[in-house]
């Protein structure tokens, strides 16, 4: 996702650095004016009061307000296709559909759903909206709101690949098909609708099956190939847009990360547990709302597949302790690394996406890893520690990384650290951003950033159920 991406961090890093950053009292909400808000849910803003009101910390409280209903307020597009509900969901600075973060943007929702007729609407929408876009490009990590038109991205406007209208980027990563499964289970789940299941529904999941399938690249290359002109290595391909050589065992090729920056080694080890998880979900979906036995066979079966090997060759020994840990990229020859990113799927969100359980010893092992020098994106400044990745570079710290360190502690005291540190982070403007400087939060990227802002509303959430009187606390 880039402005290009590098340009888009520097214009981010200048608007940080001027005075109107925080200069509206802290207690005036951030929120636009009713009459301004792009979609508006009573649940919602009952959940708004009802969690608002356990936070203790003032300053907590008040973004909690401004990020929680931030996706809803600022970045959703309702209209119909063929008399049904269609919602397009960008990313906030960057007007496109991505599907992992539109999916991820609805997730702190998704429990609201029953009781909320229109949120209902806005969920099948959006499940339609992301079948649609799969069966335009499943290789596709990002759409267009007209599905006739070209990009809109000057960044992608070169790339050598198989560009379709109404296709805004084409990276392939598995966590694209991943996360509309996730979604679908979750809202099934949650609402016990199943309007949204319906043929098309279906052939979008059999297209995202198909797809995983092809790119465990058993008999060949597959047909994806992506090449970009761009000074930045992580923005393309290898050996002619197929990426670095691989032993064909099972694994699914994911030839870019969650961050949209390309693959070292093809299999992404966080993306392919994360399949696994994500297929299961689907099977579930298919057998109980779709009524589809077949479709459910065959993403179980996959799941099992990807599950077996992945445990066999996606592991690694620390040499500095002996340890056994989640590698974060293999090639399936007994080549890999260790680092973690803090896009998600991370090694470190393993447990939050339910890939593994959280009590999992080798997960606590590999996400202690993660959270340690061991980690060459681990940074520690004055103003905070936590994780970044290359895509913001080196020193930036992405708020959604300490979230996750929250949400996988039971220790009060780290808790309320992480909490200090996203207090810190916010520079004055009341919203989560992309990544903040270790030294000096004023120094960010992205100042509008629904998935992060959502991500931020989930801590709290999750604070409310497992440590009711932490959150009641002023940090």
């Amino acid at each position: 996702m880039r402005m290009d991406r590098r340009a888009m961090i520097a214009a981010s890093l200048a608007m940080a650095a001027t005075p109107a950053v925080g200069a509206a009292p802290r207690a005036a909400s951030k929120r636009p004016a009713p009459a301004d808000r792009r979609f508006t849910s009573p649940a919602v803003e009952r959940e708004i009061a009802r969690i608002s009101a356990r936070i203790g910390d003032p300053e907590l409280r008040w973004m909690f307000g401004n990020c929680y209903p931030n996706t809803l307020d600022t970045t959703v597009f309702m209209d119909e296709v063929d008399g049904r509900p269609d919602a397009f969901v960008i990313t906030g600075d960057i007007e496109c559909l991505w599907l992992r973060d539109s999916s991820a943007q609805l997730n702190p929702y998704v429990h609201l759903a029953r009781d909320d007729a229109a949120l209902r609407q806005l969920f099948r929408g959006l499940i339609a909206r992301q079948a649609r876009s799969i069966l335009i490009d499943p290789y596709a990590n990002a759409f267009m709101r007209d599905p006739a038109a070209r990009t809109s991205l000057p960044w992608a406007l070169a790339d050598d690949t198989d560009m379709k209208p109404g296709v805004a980027e084409r990276k392939w990563e598995v966590d694209s098909l991943c996360y509309p499964m996730r979604l679908a289970h979750d809202y099934w789940r949650a609402s016990g609708d199943a309007a949204p299941f319906d043929a098309l529904w279906r052939d979008g999941a059999r297209a995202s099956i198909r797809t995983f399938r092809e790119q465990q690249r058993k008999d060949g290359p597959g047909p994806y190939r992506f090449l970009r002109r761009d000074r930045l290595a992580t923005e393309t391909l290898i050996l002619n847009g197929y990426g670095a050589p691989t032993r064909k065992v099972g694994m699914i090729h994911s030839m870019y990360r969650p961050s949209d920056d390309a693959c070292i080694f093809p299999f992404l080890v966080p993306a392919n547990l994360f399949a696994v998880a994500a297929l299961r979900k689907l099977a579930i979906v298919a057998s109980e709302a779709a009524k589809d036995d077949a479709l459910a066979r065959d993403a179980k079966a996959l799941a099992d597949e990807v599950e077996v090997a992945t445990r066999a060759h996606g592991t690694m020994i620390d040499p500095a302790t002996g340890d056994r840990l989640w590698a974060y990229e293999v090639d399936g020859f007994g080549n890999g690394h260790f680092m973690d990113d803090a896009n998600v799927p991370s090694l470190s969100a393993l447990a939050y996406l339910g890939a593994v359980p959280a009590d999992d010893p080798l997960f606590r092992r590999t996400a202690a890893a993660a959270w340690s020098e061991r980690n060459p994106y681990f940074f520690k400044g004055k103003a905070a520690e936590g994780i970044g990745g290359p895509h913001a570079g080196l020193r930036m710290i992405w708020p959604m990384a300490i979230v996750m360190r929250a949400m996988n502690s039971e220790d009060d005291a780290i808790i309320r650290q992480c909490l200090r540190w996203l207090k810190a982070s916010h520079a004055g403007t009341g919203f989560m951003h992309e990544a903040f400087d270790q030294d000096d939060p004023k120094s960010f990227t992205r100042h509008w950033f629904a998935w992060a802002n959502g991500l931020f509303g989930e801590l709290m959430l999750d604070l409310a159920r497992r440590k009711p009187a932490l959150l009641g606390e002023r940090v």
